[in-house]
């Protein structure tokens, strides 16, 4: 690595690189204040061409010459050498946290300014009682200072206590795979990751992992139209893309759902009505996981299966009550590690009610207007009033605030956002994507942004499980 001052800091080059959108990546290079544009197919591609025009200039130089990138992930310093090598700056590499010292509480001063001396117990002096009457002996005072306790003496250590084990657990840090640093890292030049690469570590960790037990989700808000099937889509396959295989996501709707409008078909159309009759045989001891690919939708590029409702008939031929819910969440729970519930508009449902009920925790989506935020914000308050697990799911519920159409002002996003902190144990924006409103929703189509935030908000539930 290379130390700052050895190279000078003129002339003055920056590089600032944007994410991808609509298939191209843009980038501005500023050389002691003249900006020249990138436009390439990829964010690689247009850090390629940066250290190529940098090379040109160190060329000129004849000697080393400073660089500056910022993009999505950080930002670093570099040195650009006349024969194209590139390494960091010691110095002016900011990514990396510094830790902060601990601060020690200082001791009270006296008047004088002196740190007043603590006065030992035994010091202290007793208030004398009232004199006793003449003649009379005086009171003998119960001491009121607890003995010391005898000294214990610690055990002989033994060279068989003493020994430490062979095993030894040290995980090796995998180098950076993004921005900058990440093509440094193809080119041969091993670096370490930026504090967002490291923050996007720990949400995919955090969503791969296995629980002792299934888990429930229930994605609710009363109004309609605020993302419920889309978040129970987006995180199903951010479970399921990460966690591997065992997610469900069930439409627990039977006013016209469509979660499963919005998924893939397999090869049959089966749904709720079709699986109810089979409940008895799957919870049996004979019954086996592929059993249930007669009845669920298996998504074939995000990994998770799909229980469907019926949204094609009316209600009134599908009317389910809360034993309904006990039956399927018995089979789920039995075959899938992780259930999520796609929920309907009508909380006084018996199947909206025993699904929040069954759950482990709620994820309350909404989107970037007044309404329907004010709808999600009273649905947590009316489960933390009714006390118990409800009130439990409140406390812990996650927020999914979606910017629903493309000209929402970010200002208007984080307002609504921000109203949730004092709710919510996390609050997630989700960016508009085009993509989510896709006819069917492929998660592999969204945004790398986008795709972020899902995952930023599938590691907020994890957190609760």
């Amino acid at each position: 690595m290379t130390d700052a001052p050895t190279v000078p800091a003129f002339p003055r080059i920056d590089a600032t690189i944007t994410p991808t959108v609509g298939g191209r990546a843009t980038g501005v290079l500023t050389v002691n204040g003249v900006a020249t544009p990138f436009a390439e197919a990829s964010e690689d591609d247009i850090r390629r061409g940066i250290v190529t025009s940098v090379r040109g200039i160190a060329e000129q130089m004849q000697r080393a010459v400073r660089l500056t990138t910022r993009d999505r992930f950080g930002s670093q310093a570099l040195a650009v050498g006349p024969d194209g090598t590139v390494e960091a700056l010691s110095e002016l590499d900011r990514t990396d946290a510094i830790a902060e010292p601990a601060v020690v509480p200082p001791i009270a001063a006296s008047h004088g300014g002196a740190a007043a001396p603590i006065a030992p117990a035994a010091a202290v002096a007793a208030v004398p009682a009232a004199s006793p009457a003449v003649g009379a002996p005086a009171p003998t005072m119960p001491s009121t200072v607890a003995p010391a306790p005898a000294a214990v003496a610690d055990p002989p250590l033994t060279r068989r206590a003493a020994r430490q084990s062979f095993l030894t657990r040290e995980e090796v840090e995998e180098p950076a795979t993004q921005g900058m640093r990440g093509t440094l890292t193809r080119l041969g030049i091993r670096m370490s990751p930026s504090e967002a690469e490291r923050l996007e570590r720990e949400w995919t960790r955090l969503v791969s992992q296995h629980w002792p037990g299934p888990r429930t989700v229930a994605v609710v808000n009363g109004k309609g139209g605020v993302g419920k099937t889309m978040t129970t889509i987006c995180l199903s396959s951010v479970f399921a893309r990460h966690g591997g295989a065992g997610v469900l996501a069930w439409d627990n709707n039977q006013t016209r759902g469509t979660l499963g409008w919005s998924t893939e078909q397999g090869p049959h159309d089966a749904s709720i009505l079709d699986l109810l009759p089979q409940v008895d045989r799957l919870l049996g001891t004979g019954a086996q996981s592929a059993d249930l690919a007669h009845f669920v939708h298996h998504q074939t590029r995000d990994r998770y299966d799909v229980l469907r409702s019926k949204p094609e008939v009316l209600a009134t031929q599908q009317r389910f009550d809360d034993t309904t819910v006990d039956l399927i969440h018995a089979v789920a729970a039995k075959f899938y590690r992780l259930v999520l519930i796609d929920s309907g508009n009508d909380e006084t449902d018996p199947m909206w009610l025993r699904a929040i009920e069954r759950a482990d925790q709620i994820v309350v989506p909404t989107i970037g207007e007044a309404k329907a935020a004010e709808s999600a914000a009273l649905l947590i308050e009316g489960l933390a009033e009714r006390g118990g697990h409800f009130a439990d799911l409140a406390e812990r519920a996650v927020v999914v605030v979606s910017a629903h159409k493309h000209d929402l002002a970010p200002a208007e996003l984080a307002k609504i956002s921000d109203g949730f902190a004092p709710l919510a144990r996390d609050v997630v924006t989700v960016p508009y994507d085009p993509a989510l409103g896709a006819d069917v929703l492929n998660y592999g189509a969204l945004r790398a942004s986008t795709q972020r935030a899902w995952l930023r908000a599938g590691a907020a539930v994890a957190r609760g499980l």
